[in-house]
């Protein structure tokens, strides 16, 4: 028997007042702040990317300490928002990770930090993690919304509850995006992630 795969609904948006936008969610929850380093894997051939899908390991430091999390995304149910079937795990060795995904023919798609803010509270009755997210490789902010879903059928009403959330924190539907970080900062590098 399988194990249950969960469904992350998210959306993205770009911020651009985010002073205002940490304020707004300062009243909703206390801030957690960390350092994400993401290195995405896929076949010689990209079949995973071609695909829709993602591998990733994702090392986040905190103040508290690091952890190793490998994360691998199905193709999109949603494509509107991009949300994805998600399944994850914690890793104890990033090094030992990587020996494993190159022994099994992965390579390195790409790799990048994110700084992020991380807000954890509950709206709408769905348990939310809302994340302003800066890339200092592309100069950009971003706020992610998310919950994770049990199936198919309760991805549209949590989005709609998202998108509630996110107008109350002053972004309006024209400032969502589902350009995946890793073709954004590809771009920025003159590389292609196809």
């Amino acid at each position: 028997m399988g194990a249950a795969v969960t469904i992350e609904a998210e959306l993205k948006a770009q911020v651009r007042d985010c002073q205002q936008v940490r304020q707004l969610l300062a009243q909703r929850a206390d801030e957690e702040t960390s350092i994400y380093a993401d290195t995405y894997y896929d076949t010689p051939h990209h079949d995973l990317t071609r695909a829709g899908r993602e591998l990733r390991v994702r090392v986040i430091r905190t103040e508290h300490g690091t952890t190793i999390l490998l994360t691998y995304k199905d193709a999109t149910v949603d494509p509107d928002s991009g949300s994805k079937p998600e399944t994850e795990t914690t890793v104890n060795d990033a090094d030992a990770m990587r020996g494993i995904l190159a022994g099994l023919g992965f390579e390195e798609l790409i790799a990048f930090e994110k700084h992020c803010s991380n807000y954890r509270f509950t709206a709408r009755g769905l348990e939310l993690l809302t994340t302003v997210a800066y890339v200092p490789e592309l100069d950009e902010t971003f706020i992610e919304t998310e919950s994770m879903v049990d199936n198919h059928a309760a991805v549209g009403p949590a989005l709609d509850a998202i998108r509630a959330v996110l107008a109350e924190l002053g972004r309006a539907r024209d400032d969502e995006t589902t350009e995946a970080y890793t073709d954004a900062v590809a771009s920025r590098r003159g590389q292609a992630t196809r």
